[in-house]
C-alpha cells in the first residue's frame, strides 16, 4: 500500500476518533470520565450513559464494520466478483423476514433477545442459495441472481406483514435502520468473539482463496476441493454478516465499499485484501457513526448509523470507481453454461401473447365477493370493467416496460444481472418520491409525478456519466448502479426510520399498488410501453453487437457512445414511468429478461418481445393476487410479483445444462 493511502487511512481513523470523542466530551468532561472496573452503582447518570453507552457503541462500530469489510471481501474473492457483498446471499433480509414472522406469529421466540432468530434466519436464506448454488457447482453468476431473488422475496414478504400490522411493527422499520446505541457490554463480546473466530478461519482459507484465484478448472487441477473452498468461505462470510445483523440490524454497503476501497488503494495479495477489507470497513462505519453522533449532540438521533453508510461510502465509491487499479471479473465457468437457443422462436412468442390476451379476458370476468368467487354477468362486467380495465392496463404496460428496460440494460452491459434495479434508476425515483412526501406539505399528484421522474433521471445520470466518461468493464457500470442506490436506499432508510407518520405512506407506495391508476395513466404507460418495444426493435443490431465487448463493437463500425447513451435512457424513460404510477417495481426487469433467455429466446427481438410479454403476464398475476389474496383488503403487488418470479427463475435455475 503507498504511502498516500496509508496518510489517508490514518486520516479517517483520527477524524472518526475525534468526532467520538466530541461526542463524549459533551455528555462528560474527561476528568469526570470513570475508571476501571465499571460500576454503575458508583457513578453518576452522565458517567453512566459515557461507560455503558458511548464507549460500547464506539467499539462496536470498529467490530461491526471490520466484520462486514471481511465478510464482503470474502464473498467478493469466493464468487470472482467485484459487485458480490454480503446481501448477495440474502443474509439482511433473511434476519428481517424471521423477525418479522417472530412478532407476529411467535413473540415467545423473541424472550432470549433477536440474536438466535434473526440468525436462523440469515441461515435459513444462505442455505437456499447455496443448495441451488450446490446444482450448477457453486457458479458465481447463478449465486448472486439466486440471492438477489432469496432476498427480493424475503424483504416483500416482511414488507407486506409490516403494512399488514404497522403498528406493532414501527421498532422493526426502525430497526431496519441499524442502529449502534447500546446499553452494555454484550454486543461488544458477542461481535468481538465473532470476529476473532472469522478472522482466524479467513487467515486458514487465505492460501486455499489463492489457489482458487486461478479459476475453478486451475485450482481443481492443482488438487484443491474448490466446492468445500466455497463452501467455507462463504459460511463465514455468511456468519460474520449475519451477527451483525442478528445485533445492530441492517447496515448495508460496508461490506461492498471495503474491498473495492481496499482494491484501489493497493492491495493485490488475497491476505492484503481481507485485512485491509477489514480495516476499512471499521473505519468506515466509524466516521459513519461519528457523524451521526455529531448531528445527534445538537438535534438529537433522528436517524440510525446504517442509514448513513451509503450516504458517505456510496459517493466515495462512485468517485473511485475510474480509479480502480483492477476487479476480479465475474467468473465464467462450466456450470454457467450457455442457455437454450429455440430454433423457431415464434411459436413461444405466440404462445405467450395468446396466454397474454387469455389472461386478461379471465382477470375481468373473474371476481370475488363477500360470499366467494364468481363468475360476473353481463350487468356486472359493464359495471366493472371501468373499475378494473385501467388497473389491468396499467399494470400489464409496467409489467412490459420494466422488463423491456432489463432487457435493454443485460445486452447493453453484457451482465444478466444488469436491471433498472441494479443500476440505479428506481432507487433514485424512490427517493424523488419520498423527498416530495416529506418536503411538501400536501404534494399534488403532477409534483409527485416529477419528482419521481427527476429522482430516477437524476441517478441514471450518475451511471451514464462514467459511460461517458471512459470505457468501463460490465462490473464497473453494475458497480456503479449499486453505488447509486445505496446512496437513495440510505436516504430512505433515515426517513423511513425516524418514526414519521408519514414513512408509511411512502412504505405503501414502495410495494407497488396499482389500484390509484386512471385510464389516462394507464393508456399513457401503455403508449410508453410500445414505444420502448418499438425503439428496441429498431436497435436490435445494436444489442445484438454490444455484448460481444467495446473491441468487436468498434471495429464492426458501431457508435459506442451514442449506443449506449441511447439504450440507457430508453431504458430509464420506461424505468421512470413505470415507477410513478405503480411504485418502483424493477424486479421485473431482472427477472423477466432472465427468464426469456432461459426459455430459448436468444436473439435480440425475440429476447426484448418475450421479456415484455412474459413482464406484462407477471404483473397482471401480480395485480390479480394483490387484489383477491387479502379481500377484502389489497395487499402489496410487490409481494405477488416477488412470489411468481422468483420460484419459477429459481427452477430454471437448477435444471441440468442441455
Amino acid at each position: 500500500m503507498s504511502r498516500p493511502a496509508q496518510l489517508a487511512l490514518a486520516g479517517v481513523g483520527l477524524l472518526a476518533a475525534a468526532l467520538w470523542a466530541w461526542a463524549a466530551v459533551g455528555l462528560l468532561p474527561p476528568g469526570s470520565w470513570p475508571s476501571l472496573p465499571f460500576r454503575a452503582e458508583a457513578m453518576s447518570l452522565e458517567q453512566i450513559l459515557l461507560a455503558f453507552g458511548l464507549m460500547p457503541r464506539g467499539t462496536v462500530a470498529l467490530l461491526a464494520g471490520a466484520a462486514l469489510g471481511l465478510s464482503g471481501a470474502l464473498l467478493q474473492t469466493v464468487l470472482r466478483n467485484p459487485v458480490a457483498d454480503p446481501t448477495t446471499l440474502g443474509i439482511s433480509s433473511g434476519a428481517q423476514l424471521a423477525l418479522v414472522l417472530s412478532t407476529i406469529f411467535a413473540p415467545t421466540l423473541l424472550v432470549d433477545g433477536r440474536w438466535p432468530v434473526a440468525m436462523a434466519g440469515a441461515a435459513l436464506a444462505a442455505a437456499l442459495v447455496l443448495a441451488v448454488g450446490a446444482r450448477r457447482a457453486f457458479a458465481p453468476v447463478t449465486m448472486v441472481i439466486v440471492g438477489m431473488l432469496v432476498g427480493l422475496t424475503s424483504s416483500a414478504i416482511a414488507t407486506a406483514l409490516t403494512l399488514a400490522q404497522g403498528e406493532y411493527l414501527l421498532s422493526l422499520v426502525i430497526w431496519n435502520g441499524g442502529s449502534l446505541v447500546q446499553q452494555d457490554w454484550s454486543g461488544v463480546r458477542a461481535l468481538a468473539l465473532v470476529l476473532a473466530s472469522g478472522g482466524l478461519a479467513a487467515a486458514l482459507l487465505a492460501r486455499p482463496l489463492r489457489v482458487l484465484s486461478l479459476g475453478a478448472e486451475g485450482a481443481a487441477s492443482l488438487g484443491l476441493r474448490v466446492a468445500a473452498v466455497r463452501l467455507a468461505g462463504i459460511a463465514v462470510a455468511v456468519i460474520l454478516a449475519g451477527s451483525v445483523s442478528a445485533e445492530l440490524g441492517l447496515i448495508g454497503f460496508v461490506g461492498l465499499a471495503g474491498p473495492a476501497l481496499a482494491r484501489s488503494l493497493g492491495a493485490r495479495t488475497i491476505p492484503e485484501r481481507l485485512m485491509l477489507s477489514s480495516l476499512i470497513g471499521a473505519l468506515l462505519l466509524s466516521l459513519c457513526d461519528g457523524v451521526v453522533l455529531t448531528v445527534a449532540g445538537a438535534s438529537g438521533e433522528m436517524f440510525p448509523t446504517g442509514a448513513l453508510t451509503g450516504l458517505i461510502g456510496g459517493p466515495l465509491l462512485i468517485w473511485l470507481l475510474p480509479r480502480l487499479r483492477g476487479s476480479t471479473p465475474p467468473g465464467t465457468e462450466a456450470a454457467e453454461g450457455p442457455a437454450v437457443r429455440l430454433a423457431r422462436p415464434r411459436p413461444v412468442l405466440l404462445a405467450l401473447a395468446a396466454t397474454l390476451v387469455a389472461v386478461s379476458l379471465a382477470l375481468v370476468w373473474i371476481g370475488r365477493v363477500p360470499g366467494g368467487w364468481v363468475i360476473l354477468d353481463t350487468q356486472s362486467f359493464a359495471d366493472f370493467l371501468p373499475m378494473r380495465l385501467p388497473r389491468l392496463i396499467a399494470a400489464a404496460s409496467a409489467g412490459a416496460a420494466l422488463a423491456t428496460a432489463g432487457a435493454l440494460l443485460q445486452r447493453l452491459t453484457g451482465n444478466p444481472l444488469a436491471s433498472p434495479e441494479v443500476l440505479g434508476v428506481s432507487g433514485g425515483a424512490a427517493l424523488g418520491y419520498a423527498l416530495a412526501i416529506y418536503l411538501v406539505a400536501a404534494p399534488t399528484a403532477p409534483l409527485l409525478h416529477g419528482a419521481t421522474m427527476a429522482g430516477g433521471v437524476i441517478a441514471l445520470a450518475l451511471v451514464a456519466a462514467y459511460l461517458l466518461r471512459r470505457e468501463m468493464p460490465a462490473e464497473r457500470i453494475l458497480l456503479a448502479g449499486i453505488a447509486v442506490s445505496a446512496l437513495a436506499s440510505a436516504v430512505l432508510s433515515a426517513m423511513m426510520a425516524s418514526g414519521d407518520a408519514r414513512s408509511w405512506a411512502v412504505l405503501a407506495w414502495l410495494s407497488g399498488s396499482s389500484s390509484a391508476v386512471l385510464m389516462p395513466g394507464a393508456l399513457a404507460l401503455a403508449a410508453v410501453a410500445l414505444t420502448l418495444w418499438a425503439a428496441a426493435l429498431a436497435t436490435a443490431r445494436w444489442l445484438a453487437i454490444l455484448p460481444l465487448g467495446p473491441g468487436v463493437a468498434g471495429g464492426l463500425g458501431l457508435p459506442l457512445r451514442r449506443a449506449r447513451v441511447a439504450l440507457i435512457l430508453l431504458a430509464g424513460l420506461a424505468t421512470g414511468a413505470a415507477t410513478v404510477l405503480v411504485g418502483p417495481l424493477s424486479f421485473v426487469g431482472l427477472m423477466a429478461p432472465h427468464m426469456a433467455r432461459r426459455a430459448g429466446l436468444a436473439r435480440p427481438a425475440h429476447h426484448v418481445t418475450g421479456a415484455a410479454l412474459i413482464g406484462a403476464l407477471l404483473m397482471l398475476l401480480a395485480d390479480f393476487g394483490a387484489r383477491v389474496a387479502g379481500f377484502p383488503y389489497e395487499l402489496p403487488l410487490g409481494l405477488f410479483a416477488s412470489l411468481i418470479g422468483a420460484p419459477w427463475l429459481l427452477w430454471l435455475l437448477m435444471r441440468a445444462n442441455r
